[in-house]
């Protein structure tokens, strides 16, 4: 049973920042990719960052020079620092932990961003 359990959601202003964060545990040994993906109401779920466990990192347009994702490998951890968020942010942003044989999902943070 693997359970990733995420973290650092809420309510910001513009301009603000926030700090997810995504602690997988349980019968896993190591983790390829890591990541984090976003749904807005009535959108489509989308990538927003990944990092592979070498530490390459890809990035939506989007979120490009505000956010950064980061991995603690020993920790099966993941981070998402958010800065100079924006209202069109707002979203539920979910946790994935992925590879060749497996696939899986966090239950999602709340984040919304007030103008």
């Amino acid at each position: 049973q693997v359970h990733l359990g995420e973290s650092g959601g809420g309510l910001v202003q513009a301009g603000g920042s926030l700090r997810l964060s995504c602690a997988v545990s349980g019968s896993i040994f190591s983790i390829n990719a890591m990541g984090w993906y976003r749904q807005a109401p009535g959108k489509q779920r989308e990538l927003v960052a990944a990092i592979t466990s070498g530490g390459s990192t890809n990035y939506a347009d989007s979120v490009k020079g505000r956010f950064t994702i980061s991995r603690d490998n020993a920790k099966n951890t993941v981070y998402l620092q958010m800065n100079s968020l924006k209202p069109e942010d707002t979203a539920v942003y979910y946790c994935r932990a992925w590879g060749l044989e497996y696939d899986y999902w966090g239950q999602g943070t709340q984040v919304t961003v007030s103008s």
